[in-house]
């Protein structure tokens, strides 16, 4: 988990991927590895978002990827035996997170309130989603939520662009954001995976600006 956590960390941004076509996953998975991103939360919102972790996972070996939209327990043992590294819940479900915790998975539940968040401290997890971020309350929300539980950082995604990336990294409360802006849908569809790359590389860049101003 702390590996997976300092990646994170590095990286700033963790894209959220939907992928329609498993053919997709090996173009993907370069473009955002040229793009200095070797990291993607692809959601179990699609048939093809197993097959797609698998063929990610063994011809990208060195890319963190994991599933995110798991819903329930079967779902994440699915994601993990096709190589996902890490399992993210939209909210918290205390029979994925038991079962993931009890299977020593990574898991990164999303929690937008006080009695979600005191779930997972008294399970000993430290790190959580913020999902739906800018529609829950966004940085100030996320301020509000640490102050009483100074263990806990967060991972907000939900609304996270280009736009807003560096106040949401300028929040010491913030370990890093989940952001789709860079693999739209639409980009992955119209197979413009150069674009990506490009998108990938300004988003590395804005990060590690962020965390420049930000003192870290």
């Amino acid at each position: 988990m702390k590996e997976i956590t300092e990646q994170f960390y590095a990286y700033g941004v963790v894209p959220v991927v939907v992928l329609e076509d498993a053919e997709d996953a090996l173009p993907l998975a370069k473009a955002l590895t040229e793009g200095g991103l070797p990291c993607a939360e692809v959601t179990f919102r699609t048939d093809a978002a197993e097959e797609s972790i698998r063929r990610m996972s063994q011809e990208y070996p060195d890319m963190l990827i994991g599933a995110g939209t798991v819903l329930t327990a079967e779902q994440a043992g699915h994601a993990v035996a096709a190589g996902a590294e890490f399992i993210v819940s939209p909210g918290f479900d205390p029979e994925v997170v038991d079962y993931c915790l009890g299977q020593n998975i990574p898991i990164f539940p999303g929690c937008v309130t006080p009695s979600e968040v005191a779930q997972a401290v008294r399970r000993g997890m430290e790190v959580l989603k913020f999902f739906p971020a800018e529609q829950a309350g966004g940085v100030a929300m996320i301020k509000a939520l640490a102050a009483p539980y100074r263990m806990v950082k967060f991972m907000p995604t939900g609304g996270i662009s280009d736009k807003n990336l560096k106040d949401y990294l300028a929040c010491d409360e913030v370990i890093c954001c989940g952001g789709s802006w860079m693999v739209k849908s639409s980009l992955i569809q119209k197979k413009e995976f150069g674009k990506i790359r490009k998108l990938s590389q300004e988003a590395v860049e804005l990060a590690a600006s962020a965390r420049r101003e930000r003192g870290h």
